[in-house]
C-alpha cells in the first residue's frame, strides 16, 4: 500500500497548457469568502482530509496514489517523464468522469470555483478540461489553497493584535452559549469546535480538523468585520476545545480581555444542564443515529464522560457517580424519564466544576468589569455598554 505522504512544494506536472484561452482568474480573496462561494478542491483527497474551506467538495484531479506516481517519477526522472506517466495514468474515459463531476458540481452551483494547493498546474488543468468538454469558464483562486489559508491565518492575527473582544464567563450551567447566540456581536467558538468545552463536550457529530476551524474562525471573523461590527464577544474558554485549538494569538488576546461575569441560581444551572447535556444531546444522538444505535451511542458518551474524569473525582468518587449513571440510563431507556440525572447533575456542578470555577475566576478578578444576571448580562452587551469597555493592559505589559 502506498503511503502518500510524498509532499510537493511545486506543482505536479501534468499536459501542456493552451496559451490561447483566457479562463477567469479570481485574486479578492475577501470578496470571495465574504459570499461564501461553492469550491471544488482539485486537490488529491489525502491533501484535503487534512483541511480545507467552508463549501468545498473534493473532486480531485488526481487520485492519491496518482499524484505519489508522478510526483516520485518527476523527482526521480524529471519533468518530462513526469507529464507522460500522468498522460498514462489519466486515460480518456477517467477525464471524462472526472469533467462529468466538475460540470456536475457547476450546474448545481452556477457561482462556484476551483484550485489547487497553489493554483498551477492542477487547477488550470481542471480550468481547461472543463471548459473544453463543457464551455463551462469556472474561475480558480489565484495561489490556490497556500494564499487562501494564509490569507485566513492573517485575519485571525488581525484580530488578535486589535483590543476589540470581550468575554463572557460564568459557572457551568449559566447558560452563556444560550446567552451569546441572542447577540448580534459574537463568536461561538464552541459552536465552530462542534463541542461544548469540557468532559462532557463531545457531540453526537466529530470535530472539525484544526484547519477547518481555524478557517471557518477567520470567515466568522471577516463578516463581522464585513457588518461593522467590532466589539465582539467571546465564551470563556481554555485553550482547548476538545481536540482543536484556539489559535494562540486569538487566545493570548483573550486572556487579556474585559470579562463579563454571569451569575445564575444553582438551580436554574442545573436545569440548563439537564437540557443541555441529557434531553438536547439524546435528541442529537437519536436524530443522527436512529433510535437504536443513538440511544446506545448516547449512552457511551455520558459513560465516557465520566471515565475521563475519573482520576480527578477518585476511586471511591468514579464509581458511585458511575454507578448512578448507569441506573439513570436505564430509568431513560426504559421509561423515558431524565429526572434520575439530576443528582449526577447537582453534584458535578456544586462539586467538581465550581471548585475549578472558583479556582480560576480568583486569578481573573482583576479583568471583570460587569456581573449580574442573565437579563442584566445581555442588556449590557446588547445595550452597547459594552462597545465602551476601555481594554485593559495584561499584566507586565
Amino acid at each position: 500500500m502506498k503511503s502518500h505522504k510524498v509532499d510537493f512544494e511545486l506543482d505536479i506536472p501534468l499536459p501542456a497548457l493552451r496559451s490561447d484561452l483566457d479562463l477567469p482568474v479570481i485574486s479578492d480573496l475577501r470578496e470571495l469568502f465574504l459570499q461564501n462561494r461553492p469550491m471544488i478542491d482539485t486537490r488529491a483527497p489525502v491533501e484535503f482530509a487534512q483541511g480545507s474551506f467552508p463549501g468545498a467538495e473534493n473532486l480531485p484531479l488526481l487520485s492519491d496514489d496518482e499524484r505519489e506516481q508522478i510526483g516520485i517519477c518527476y523527482k526521480q526522472k524529471g519533468h518530462d517523464s513526469a507529464v507522460k506517466l500522468g498522460a498514462r495514468l489519466i486515460d480518456e474515459a477517467s477525464k471524462q468522469a472526472r469533467v462529468a463531476r466538475w460540470a456536475q458540481f457547476m450546474q448545481a452551483h452556477p457561482n462556484a470555483l476551483l484550485f489547487c494547493f497553489r493554483g498551477g498546474m492542477r487547477s488550470r488543468v481542471s480550468q481547461q478540461w472543463l471548459y473544453e468538454e463543457t464551455g463551462i469558464a469556472c474561475p480558480r483562486v489565484e495561489g490556490g489553497y497556500k494564499a487562501m489559508r494564509r490569507f485566513l491565518i492573517g485575519i485571525i492575527e488581525d484580530y488578535a493584535a486589535k483590543p476589540d473582544a470581550v468575554v463572557l464567563g460564568g459557572r457551568t450551567g449559566s447558560g452563556k452559549t444560550v446567552l451569546l447566540k441572542r447577540l448580534a456581536s459574537h463568536i461561538d467558538l464552541e459552536g465552530r469546535a462542534n463541542h461544548r468545552g469540557s468532559a462532557f463536550g463531545p457531540t453526537a457529530t466529530p470535530q472539525p480538523r484544526q484547519i477547518n476551524f481555524e478557517n471557518q474562525l477567520a470567515i466568522d471573523l471577516l463578516q463581522q468585520q464585513e457588518a461593522g461590527r467590532e466589539k465582539l464577544v467571546f465564551e470563556d474558554e481554555g485553550p482547548n476545545i476538545g481536540s482543536v485549538r484556539t489559535p494562540l494569538p486569538l487566545y493570548n488576546r483573550l486572556q487579556q480581555a474585559p470579562l463579563v461575569v454571569m451569575r445564575v441560581s444553582d438551580e436554574e444551572r442545573e436545569n440548563n444542564s439537564l437540557k443541555e447535556y441529557i434531553a438536547d444531546s439524546h435528541a442529537d444522538f437519536m436524530r443522527t443515529y436512529g433510535e437504536q444505535d443513538g440511544f446506545e451511542r448516547f449512552a457511551d458518551y455520558l459513560l465516557d464522560s465520566i471515565d475521563k474524569i475519573r482520576k480527578r473525582l477518585g476511586g471511591d468518587r468514579h464509581q458511585q457517580m458511575r454507578a448512578l449513571m448507569e441506573s439513570a440510563i436505564e430509568m431513560h431507556r426504559a421509561s423515558g424519564e431524565i429526572d434520575a440525572y439530576r443528582p449526577i447533575i447537582r453534584s458535578l456542578l456544586l462539586d467538581y466544576y465550581d471548585p475549578m470555577y472558583d479556582y480560576q475566576i480568583s486569578k481573573k478578578r482583576q479583568r471583570v468589569v460587569f456581573e449580574g444576571n442573565a437579563d442584566e448580562v445581555y442588556e449590557f452587551l446588547r445595550g452597547g455598554q459594552a462597545s465602551a469597555i476601555a481594554p485593559l493592559q495584561a499584566p507586565g505589559q
